[in-house]
């Protein structure tokens, strides 16, 4: 028997993670750079290769299957009131834990200094972006959202809700026209699609040693040649790791499983078990563009839902529902703060629920993108964002998890449209039932 793919990627991330505390131990850091890390950086870039084109070809595929303008409009209106929703809820999580446990103030003056010290220089290399961050104008995310150039877009992952917008107008234009023309289209988009699939299905083959390199190669990058590196920095932010560990569980714990438990037919073993392989490529890569094929395969082959559900309500979670990422920019904005010695008022964090939900929107779904976009959080409170050194050091791990909580939150919203979705249509048939001949 054949072992299931989410123990096959469990077992590879746990020998990574054993070669890369071997290797850190033994200063194979060079060693693992040159002949183990390659193998994880080929899988991310096969992912991501067919991360555009999959959005695009099952986004138009979803929405031409519709062929009704009214039911992609209830959808989607549905989807991204329940994606902002949970993304406040994730915020005020984030915020309710650290006021409570406040880590901020665990750090000591002098270990703060010492942090801040020693990662100013990666501060400082990103100081241009930065800057660009902070230049951009409130309704800039909008403009960002059309595309000057669908083709340019297509080539860079960090644009896909560009993508997203030009599949859901072409998608909309094929269905207002309908001709031979457009059927041979949506035929070969089809057919696209399906090919891209099996690419996916072909990838995964090798996602057990892509996870292993993957691993292997960021607990290197992080320890270098020394394992007392990674050890000093959890003991200095251990506290403050923790607290934005025990923020995610919770809103996965008390948002993304009532979801599951009380709006869909599925148990949540049924649930996590059939999302499991997306969650640990999730964890694996730190991104959510990279992850999004499987994440895909995962909620249509494991738990049923339909392919014009999951291929809208996913890529535009993957750009929008960004709640990890929100949840950590709240939590590490009130911690550099009060690392600091700085007090936030109340008028100071309903500020952070705002400007969080706001920066969370299409932040792009790649590694570290949440880094960048907590300099506006940091700035709307008044916070200085060279603090956000106290953070690097550990930043590599939160991002491992506050992806697979953003892919988790993704699946759990597309089964619960689908659900609903499917729930709609049978009161429809009911009602048509109803109506017919007596």
């Amino acid at each position: 028997m054949k072992m299931k793919l989410h123990w096959q990627i469990m077992i590879g991330l746990a020998a990574g993670t054993a070669f890369g505390i071997f290797a850190a131990l033994n200063q194979l850091g060079d060693f693992t750079n040159d002949w183990v890390t390659p193998f994880g950086t080929l899988f991310v870039n096969l992912l991501k290769l067919i991360a555009m084109p999959l959005v695009f070809a099952s986004l138009v595929t979803g929405i031409a299957s519709l062929a009704d303008v009214s039911k992609l409009s209830r959808m989607g209106g549905r989807t991204i009131a329940v994606y902002l929703m949970t993304t406040v809820i994730s915020i005020t999580i984030g915020l309710v834990v650290v006021n409570l446990l406040e880590p901020g103030k665990s750090i000591p003056p002098e270990v703060s200094a010492d942090l801040q010290a020693s990662y100013v220089s990666q501060i400082e290399g990103r100081a241009d972006i930065i800057e660009q961050v902070k230049s951009r104008g409130p309704l800039q995310p909008l403009v960002d959202i059309v595309p000057q150039n669908i083709v340019a877009a297509l080539s860079q992952n960090i644009r896909m809700l560009q993508v997203v917008f030009f599949a859901l107008f072409f998608g909309v234009c094929l269905i207002l026209a309908p001709n031979e023309n457009t059927r041979t289209v949506k035929s070969f988009i089809q057919g696209m699609n399906d090919i891209i699939i099996k690419m996916v299905d072909l990838i995964m083959y090798i996602a057990p040693v892509g996870v292993f390199a993957l691993i292997a190669g960021t607990i290197t990058a992080v320890a270098g040649d020394n394992i007392e590196t990674v050890l000093s920095l959890l003991g200095s932010l251990g506290f403050y790791t923790l607290v934005v560990i025990f923020g995610l569980f919770l809103h996965v714990l008390l948002v993304y499983s009532s979801f599951v438990h009380f709006f869909t037919r599925f148990s949540l073993k049924e649930f996590f078990t059939g999302i499991a392989p997306a969650q640990l490529l999730a964890f694996s890569t730190s991104s959510s563009a990279a992850t999004l094929p499987v994440t895909m395969e995962c909620v249509e082959d494991n738990l049923g839902v339909k392919n014009e559900v999951a291929s809208f309500v996913l890529p535009l979670g993957a750009t929008i529902n960004l709640d990890g990422t929100a949840l950590y920019q709240a939590v590490a904005t009130v911690f550099i703060a009060q690392a600091l010695g700085m007090e936030l008022d109340i008028v100071a964090q309903l500020t952070i629920v705002l400007t969080a939900l706001l920066a969370s929107i299409g932040t792009a779904p790649v590694p570290a993108a949440g880094i960048i976009m907590l300099v506006i959080v940091l700035e709307s409170v008044g916070v200085p964002s060279s603090g956000i050194a106290l953070i690097l050091g550990v930043d590599r791990i939160l991002d491992m998890v506050r992806t697979a909580t953003n892919v988790t939150g993704d699946a759990a919203v597309t089964v619960l449209i689908d659900s609903a979705e499917k729930k709609w249509a049978a009161k429809e048939v009911l009602l048509q039932g109803d109506s017919g001949p007596g």
